[in-house]
């Protein structure tokens, strides 16, 4: 049988680069597609690009992700598809570090993630079906030196995937963790000219999500790494 198509999709802390990409790749199978970010003022040409609605909001506060939601029910409808990009970093010696930034990087990685994962679910449970999607980082699987804050945040995202991936996945919710190993091109990020092909393609990770997403039920992905081709692991 022939699953049924999703038409609706979310992206969490949306901007240039990767969301971007999600947006329009998302659009050209005909989803609608909703962007969120603390601020929308970039946002104005790929929502246009993309046909996407754009909503403001904090993902690491509980009252802005329960807004963002009854808009969503009250215009584009409840998501089908979540899409968690959202993070925060901050670096520097382990004893130096700001405790008030910490907790940032903890709340807006992972808190914002099950904040914006909660909503989804309730609203995914009733039809058994859709999809959660968390992009991780290499910094949740292996700790680097002067940067605890961004390896707790997504050391957090990963336990939090396998959970509900574990506890959902019977349910017909499939969850999934995206591993970015490497750097993402962007305008503000070329690759070195001695180094070519060492940085991730934005459109190339977005393929990989959108193969997640179509994965049929006998075979769902848990986790998966994503990495240049030249790069050595």
């Amino acid at each position: 049988m022939t699953e049924k198509k999703f038409t609706t999709a979310l992206i969490v802390g949306a901007g240039a680069g990767l969301s971007a990409s999600l947006a329009r790749v998302l659009s050209r199978e005909g989803i609608k597609v909703a962007l969120a970010a603390r601020t929308t003022d970039d946002l104005h040409d790929l929502a246009v690009e993309a046909q996407a609605e754009t909503f403001a909001c904090d993902a690491s506060k509980r009252g802005d992700v329960e807004k963002l939601f009854a808009n969503l029910d009250a215009t584009v409808g409840a998501p089908e598809i979540v899409i968690y990009n959202a993070s925060y970093r901050t670096r520097g010696p382990f004893v130096e570090l700001d405790p008030q930034e910490v907790e940032k990087s903890i709340a807006v990685t992972a808190y914002g993630a099950f904040l914006v994962a909660q909503q989804a679910v309730r609203r995914m449970l009733p039809n058994a079906r859709g999809v959660v999607l968390f992009t991780g980082a290499s910094a949740g699987v292996k700790g680097y030196p002067q940067s605890a804050p961004f390896a707790m945040g997504k050391f957090a995202l990963r336990g939090l995937s396998q959970s509900m991936a574990r506890e959902l996945h019977p349910q017909g919710i499939h969850v999934a963790h995206v591993v970015i190993d490497g750097g993402i091109k962007s305008a503000r990020r070329a690759e070195p000219a001695d180094k070519p092909a060492s940085l991730l393609d934005p459109d190339g990770i977005a393929a990989s999500y959108l193969h997640i997403i179509h994965q049929p039920r006998s075979a769902w992905a848990t986790e998966i790494e994503l990495r240049p081709w030249v790069e050595k692991f």
